[in-house]
């Protein structure tokens, strides 16, 4: 069973069209999976939209009462899933679902544990991103490299086998949860999958200071 995580919160543009491509990737690996959606209690009806398009059979909406941050949603998430492998993805379609079936080809056959969608590897790259963004996003990579060799270490694009991580030492500051997979998960092998990330064009973006000053505060824990 694969179980993807998907974090929501204002997201209405976009999930329709985000769950019906990976309907279609997913049913074309043959594989068995469930979608799972946590939402924030969107004030757009974004669990309302997904829940009429996420057939029960295929996966679930979560509706959390509070706006608890993207971090706290994909452990929820996790905890809530039945997979052997859990993934997780944005919701504002800068992630590509076609993507996922080169992730999880590494896991499948043994060669790792751990599958990143990197920008910063060959092949891949950024799409329609501001240059602030893109130097922002260099520097945060930058500053983790004391503490974990993938080299896209912002990613919110990965898998992994579930059995890697302990929910209950993941900290929930800010909203790099794949940095806590990455730093303090149980893997051997990593593998970083070339993508080019596309910026979105519905919904507007979570970025802020706030969200600057939670990412140091969240490498300030990891030493």
């Amino acid at each position: 069973m694969i179980s993807i995580i998907i974090p929501t919160y204002n997201e209405s543009g976009n999930i329709v069209e985000l769950l019906q491509r990976l309907f279609g990737v997913m049913e074309k690996t043959g594989l068995k999976y469930e979608i799972i959606v946590v939402d924030d209690n969107s004030p757009d009806n974004t669990a309302g939209i997904a829940g009429k398009v996420l057939p029960p059979q295929y996966g679930k909406v979560i509706v959390r009462k509070d706006k608890k941050g993207l971090s706290s949603a994909v452990v929820d998430g996790i905890r809530l899933s039945s997979g052997s492998i859990v993934g997780v993805m944005d919701s504002d379609m800068s992630h590509p679902p076609e993507l996922i079936p080169r992730m999880l080809r590494p896991i499948l056959a043994g060669e790792c544990e751990l599958a990143v969608g990197s920008r910063y590897v060959k092949g891949g790259g950024c799409n329609g991103w501001p240059l602030k963004r893109q130097i922002t996003s260099r520097v945060a990579c930058m500053l983790a490299m004391p503490f974990t060799a993938v080299k896209d270490s912002t990613s919110g694009f990965f898998f992994f086998k579930k059995e890697i991580i302990d929910t209950n030492k993941i900290n929930t500051i800010g909203f790099k949860i794949g940095l806590e997979v990455f730093v303090k998960g149980r893997y051997k092998t990593v593998r970083e999958i070339p993508y080019v990330f596309t910026d979105r064009k519905a919904g507007a973006s979570k970025f802020s200071t706030r969200q600057i000053l939670e990412y140091l505060k969240q490498l300030a824990c990891f030493i």
